[in-house]
Parts: C-alpha cells; sequence; structure tokens
C-alpha cells in the first residue's frame, strides 16, 4: 500500500465525506436514496475516474468495515425480536431460496458458456450474496424497518450471511484442493447459528438487566452510547473469532440495547456517528467499480458485456423469485425480491477469491464485478419507487416532512 502521512489521509477522508454528503444531498433531491448518491460518489472518487480512493486501500477498508458494523447496530437497535422471529420461517424459506437459485443459474450460465466446474462453482457462490447494508439502508432512510417485508430481508440476509460464510469455506476449500467434509460444513453452521442464539439469550439475562439497573445511575448519554458502541464492537470482533460474521454480533447487540431504557438515546449517538463511519462504506464500494468495463466499443469488453449480462439476470431473477418462495406471505413479495438482489461488498470477497487464487481471468473477474455493480445500483432506485407506490399520499408527504427535520 502506498504510504500516506497523515495531513494527507485527512485532505483524503474530508474530499470524501464531503463528496458522499454533496451526492446524497443531490439523489434525495431527485427523489432518490441517499445511499445511491454515495454509491455515485465513490465511482467518482475511484481510481476509473478520477483517481483519488483507491479501494484496495487497507486504512480505508478498514474505516469501511467498521462503517458496516455501526450500520448493521444501528438496524439492530430498530428491530424488533419478536417481530423478527415472527417471520423467521418465511425469511429462512427467502433466504435458502435466494442461495439455491442463484447459484444453479450462475452454474448454469459458466456450464453453456463451457467453462470447467471449479470456475461454474465459484462463480455461482458469488451470485449467492445478499449486501445487507445497502437494503437496510434504504428502508431505514424510508422509515419502513418495522414493516413485515423489511423484517423479512433483513432476516433473510442475515440467514445469508451465516450461509454464505459456509459457502465461502467450502469453495476456498475446493480451490486449494481440500476435501470438504459434511462435519466441517455443520461445524461451521452450528457456530453461526449457535453464536447468534447465545448472543441473544445471555445477552437479554445479563446486558437488558444491567441495562435497566444503570438507567437508575447517574451515568450521561454519552457514556451510555460509549459502553454500547464498545459491546457492539467487542461482540463484532468476538462473533469473527469463533467464527461467524461481524455483524452479526454487531446486529445482535442492537437487537439486546433496543430492549433498554436508553435505546432512543443510544439511537441517536450511533445515528451521529455513522454520519462519519457509514458513507465510507458505500464509497469504498462505488470505488471498487470499473467503469471502463461499461464501454461496448471496446473489443476487449465485449465477451465482458456479453458474460456479465447472462450473470445479471442470473442474479436477479434467482433473488427476485425467492421473494415469491414463502406462497404464505400476503404482503409485497416485490419488495422482498428486490430488497434481496443487491450483492455489494459481499459478491465482491467472492470475485476477488476468485481472481486471487487464478480461477478468474480478467474477463471473467471483470464480468463478475459487473454483475454486482449493476446489481447493487438499481436496487436503492427500485425499492423507493415500490415502496412509494405502496404507501398512501399523506403517509409519505409526512416521512418526507419528518426526513428533511432529521437531516
Amino acid at each position: 500500500m502506498e504510504h500516506m502521512d497523515v495531513p494527507r489521509f485527512l485532505g483524503l477522508l474530508a474530499i470524501i465525506l464531503g463528496t458522499a454528503q454533496l451526492f446524497s444531498f443531490i439523489a434525495r433531491k431527485v427523489g432518490q436514496p441517499a445511499v445511491l448518491g454515495e454509491l455515485l460518489a465513490g465511482m467518482l472518487l475511484g481510481t476509473s475516474l478520477l483517481g483519488l480512493v483507491d479501494a484496495r486501500n487497507e486504512i480505508l477498508h478498514l474505516l469501511a468495515e467498521v462503517g458496516v458494523v455501526i450500520l448493521l447496530f444501528e438496524i439492530g437497535l430498530e428491530t424488533d425480536l419478536q417481530k423478527l422471529l415472527q417471520v423467521g420461517v418465511t425469511s429462512m424459506a427467502v433466504a435458502i431460496v435466494g442461495v439455491a437459485l442463484p447459484f444453479a443459474l450462475g452454474y448454469i450460465v459458466c456450464w453453456l458458456l463451457d467453462l470447467s466446474t471449479i470456475v461454474s462453482v465459484v462463480v455461482g457462490a458469488s451470485l449467492t450474496a445478499t449486501s445487507v447494508g445497502i437494503t437496510a439502508r434504504v428502508f431505514s432512510e424510508l422509515g419502513r424497518l418495522h414493516e413485515p417485508e423489511s423484517r423479512i430481508v433483513l432476516g433473510a440476509a442475515v440467514i445469508d450471511d451465516i450461509i454464505g460464510l459456509i459457502i465461502l469455506t467450502v469453495v476456498t476449500g475446493l480451490i486449494q484442493g481440500k476435501a470438504v467434509t459434511i462435519s466441517e460444513v455443520v461445524k461451521i453452521t452450528g457456530i453461526a447459528f449457535g453464536f447468534l442464539a447465545a448472543v441473544l439469550l445471555l445477552g437479554s439475562l445479563l446486558i437488558v438487566p444491567l441495562a435497566h439497573w444503570t438507567s437508575k445511575r447517574r451515568i450521561t448519554d454519552a457514556n451510555t452510547v460509549t459502553i454500547a458502541v464498545v459491546l457492539a464492537l467487542g461482540l463484532a470482533w468476538l462473533a469473527a473469532i469463533v467464527g461467524s460474521a461481524t455483524i452479526i454480533g454487531a446486529f445482535a447487540v442492537g437487537i439486546l440495547m433496543g430492549k433498554t431504557p436508553q435505546a432512543e438515546g443510544i439511537h441517536r449517538g450511533v445515528i451521529h456517528l455513522g454520519h462519519f463511519f457509514v458513507p465510507i462504506f458505500f464509497v469504498m464500494v462505488g470505488a471498487a467499480v470499473q467503469i471502463q468495463i461499461l464501454n461496448p466499443l471496446d473489443q476487449n469488453n465485449q465477451q465482458t458485456l456479453f458474460m456479465g449480462g447472462l450473470l445479471i439476470v442470473a442474479a436477479v431473477v434467482g433473488k427476485f423469485v425467492a421473494g415469491y418462495a414463502p406462497f404464505w406471505f400476503h404482503g409485497n413479495k416485490n419488495v422482498v425480491g428486490v430488497g434481496m438482489i443487491p450483492r455489494g461488498e459481499v459478491g465482491l470477497i467472492f470475485n476477488d477469491l476468485g481472481l486471487r487464487s487464478g480461477v478468474f481471468n480478467a474477463a471473467l473477474f471483470s464480468a463478475v464485478t459487473l454483475m454486482v455493480m449493476v446489481t447493487t445500483f438499481i436496487v436503492p432506485p427500485l425499492l423507493k419507487l415500490l415502496l412509494k407506490r405502496a404507501i398512501p399520499e399523506e403517509e409519505q408527504q409526512e416521512s418526507h416532512g419528518l426526513e428533511e427535520l432529521v437531516l
């Protein structure tokens, strides 16, 4: 990584946050979610245009990962565990179909293109991911986190992350030529789900009573927010240690802290903290986009665009159909299906693994990157359109007024 002194780094942060703020403001003014503006800001600042932000910069990458943890902690604070559990079976159905169908479609696309089995497996795996950060941010911006569709998508995306850990482990083993056993897969699954259950159970017995006890003492809101963030970061770290995903630990702590008397104050503090870290994450996702691959006049891009187009169709259809998997659910299945589409940074992890291991060539890497880019960028405006149609005009005006007040 290129050496960067402190003044230059501070200047870069100022540019990232300032550009993200400007583009998010413009996005809201034209009726789109702020996250779309932040993604576009990343594209502008990335190496394919201005070249100011390198998506591989380790320091910015770490700040972006903190942003994901803070975002999921904030989403957890706004999530009612009982209501989340009420749609648990529905979320599980969406998650399972949302993993199996895109994987199968991706595998078939590669098979039709006469690619090898290991390439087909890695490509299929890259299509299984769901970027919970993108969808959750849109739901949060629109004030729709408490609706059944939002809870189903959120639950399914968390389950997707757990399944994604399993798939990532299996794919990594296959690339390295290792034999992947059923017992190893069962172990990974047990750790992931077991950790989430243990945190929620032990947390409800320890964290919630402790928070009620401290609410009777003279502890400032600032101290309470700091303690909550420490817990979120600590559980995210612990989740990674035991082999689970960091965001699962942060999300679980958010759910627990949302039941405490200090929840409102914690939420306000975390939102302010998120104003710094969360945009960095979305800017970094946008910065990873290579705009040059979209030029159809370049003959070198034609194969990439053809493969990328097929993968985009497979990626969109696979996740959208998953929204219709729970036939017993009578809500807006279009919202659920669209909410599962974005791949974001999760899809890029599989893509990077394929390139570094030598399984992907440059064309295939670019094709998967194109799929990740398109599925990430189309979701915010589509969700805004679907959710806007789903609510009465009076409620839209009231929601818009609240949004302006918050901003």
